[in-house]
């Protein structure tokens, strides 16, 4: 789904919902927009930056689930990081860097992950996607002017260089992002989806059961995308429960 009258006719039923499960407030995002817009001003990214990264190749997403760190042992045990590009959701950053040493290609974020660890990727040459929601105008003023540029995006209606691709946590929006700019296949590790959180998830929350309810739309949320697109997904998370539409595989050494 991209930014077009067919992808948002399609994506405002799923907005509508969000909205009144966690009685978010659509004028503050809309507004949450219009900010990120002014603050990115000449350092926003336009789409096809990311869509060079991303196109006809093969993209792992990695969320911030419990399953991460297993997975990334795993995948480094295979060394088979030439094949992808990588896309982390923003917690998951910071396991990269503290596990493995490795800067992702992408970073999607709504700043509420460790921002040291995803300033650092950026100025290491991570591109950042900035989500901006009603929650989140603090962490924009803050943050964003740290940025050398970034990509911006928005569950609202998209303005100037602010992009609605689909999506709702940083998660399932990196897939989103993903399936939008081309990529030929996607494949998911810690993206558990279950009733635990993981340790890399955002460090501070108002309700544990308002963060499994995201995870619950971010799970629907891809299995109507997969629905919706003939890209290739698979499942490397190690836990959690399976997600229609994404093949569970326990390696990545076919890619060799």
């Amino acid at each position: 789904m991209a930014v077009n009258n067919k992808g948002l006719e399609e994506w405002w039923p799923w907005y509508e919902r969000i909205l009144r499960a966690f009685n978010y407030d659509r004028e503050e995002d809309q507004r949450a927009a219009h900010i990120l817009n002014e603050l990115l001003g000449p350092k926003a990214l336009v789409r096809e930056a990311a869509e060079r990264i991303i196109r006809k190749r093969q993209i792992l997403v990695f969320g911030a689930g419990p399953s991460l760190e297993e997975d990334l042992k795993k995948i480094e045990e295979d060394d088979i990081w030439r094949h992808f590009v990588i896309v982390t959701a923003d917690g998951a950053t910071s396991a990269l860097l503290e596990i493995i040493g490795r800067i992702p290609d992408i970073v999607v974020t709504d700043l509420d992950g460790d921002m040291e660890d995803i300033i650092s990727s950026e100025r290491r040459g991570s591109l950042i996607v900035v989500h901006a929601h009603g929650d989140n105008i603090p962490s924009l003023r803050q943050y964003v002017p740290m940025f050398s540029e970034a990509m911006g995006t928005t569950q609202a209606r998209p303005i100037g260089r602010i992009y609605n691709f689909g999506g709702f946590t940083d998660g399932d929006r990196a897939v989103f992002l993903s399936a939008a700019l081309g990529a030929q296949m996607v494949v998911l590790a810690g993206m558990d989806f279950g009733v635990e959180i993981g340790r890399y998830s955002k460090k501070v929350s108002k309700s544990v059961e308002a963060k499994r309810l995201k995870l619950w739309f971010g799970k629907r949320l891809l299995e109507w995308l997969s629905s919706k697109t003939p890209i290739k997904f698979f499942n490397f998370t190690s836990g959690g429960i399976e997600i229609e539409g994404f093949k569970r595989i326990d390696s990545l050494s076919f890619l060799r």
